[in-house]
């Protein structure tokens, strides 16, 4: 990493999808003792605290959803916050280290990041692509378009918040671990040139021939580098506390493997964690295991 110094942001979002309960992710890992990881790796940690998120008026199963996009507003006005906190604590020199709730948050942390680069990378550890548009998504849950908004595709409210886009190239992405893509997402995939290694890749490649690629990819492109990490993109047997598990995921092993090689090639300069829900999780089982993520990210190796 590029400083020792961390600000840790909690982002308790559950506005993006219909399941309750990842609101409570940043507590559960906190409670899993990530602070403390990172005090013993060294690390001068800056806990910020949690955002506050504004509730909608009615129960989002029930409110008005004109765009097919489910609870929009309060969505839009958390992560123009938590751009803001983030850009400050890079403004500060520290590497902001985002805590979710759910993967719509991703909107906020890459707005806030990417202003302070020219061609930000940005890896997507995820079972999903979370390329869906109001067009494409049959829910109209939010936490399912992220990175198809920060590529400056969806709703200008989402699209334009910290008042730019897009957020980050195409060409500058790196899809890992997905295997339930929906067919526009694999369209727009095709498309945009966006590299994407499903399990199929990795179960062919490895995880540590993915990883010296994926890595080398993006030295050669980028400036820095976010890694957004969703809990699903492990197999629901290693991390079962997320709210849409998809079998056949990445393991723990592999997991921890590819976050030491980033920790190696010192490119990531910002993260976030999201998609932890401690209610559908077993004694924190998925809270305790992104903890350990984050050490092997830092610089932990295991024994």
């Amino acid at each position: 990493m590029h400083t020792k110094d961390i600000s840790l942001l909690g982002m308790p979002m559950d506005l993006g999808q219909l399941r309750r309960g990842v609101d409570m992710g940043p507590s559960a890992m906190r409670y899993a003792g990530i602070i403390e990881q990172l005090k013993a790796l060294n690390y001068k940690v800056y806990d910020r605290g949690d955002l506050p998120i504004q509730r909608p008026d009615q129960d989002s199963s029930s409110s008005a959803n004109p765009h097919n996009l489910r609870n929009l507003d309060q969505i839009t006005e958390a992560n123009e916050r938590l751009a803001k906190h983030v850009n400050q604590e890079i403004e500060t020199g520290h590497f902001p280290l985002v805590l979710g709730g759910d993967h719509s948050i991703a909107i906020g942390s890459l707005a806030g990041i990417s202003r302070h680069y020219e061609n930000l990378g940005l890896i997507w550890y995820d079972a999903h692509g979370d390329l869906n548009t109001a067009d494409t998504s049959p829910s109209g849950n939010i936490h399912g378009m992220p990175l198809a908004v920060s590529l400056g595709i969806g709703h200008e409210k989402l699209t334009q918040v910290m008042g730019y886009a897009p957020k980050v190239k195409p060409e500058n992405i790196v899809i890992i671990g997905a295997r339930d893509l929906d067919p526009e997402e694999k369209t727009l995939i095709k498309d945009k040139g966006i590299k994407v290694y499903t399990m199929h890749e990795i179960d062919r490649m490895g995880m540590p021939h993915v990883m010296t690629e994926t890595i080398n990819y993006l030295k050669a492109r980028t400036d820095g580098v976010h890694l957004s990490l969703d809990l699903d993109g492990l197999d629901p047997s290693e991390a079962p506390g997320v709210g849409t598990p998809v079998l056949g995921g990445l393991t723990y092993r592999e997991s921890h493997l590819a976050m030491e090689m980033l920790a190696e090639a010192n490119i990531i300069t910002s993260a976030e964690f999201v998609e932890v829900n401690p209610i559908l999780d077993e004694k924190n089982k998925t809270a305790t295991l992104a903890v350990g993520l984050v050490g092997s990210l830092f610089g932990e190796k295991l024994k």
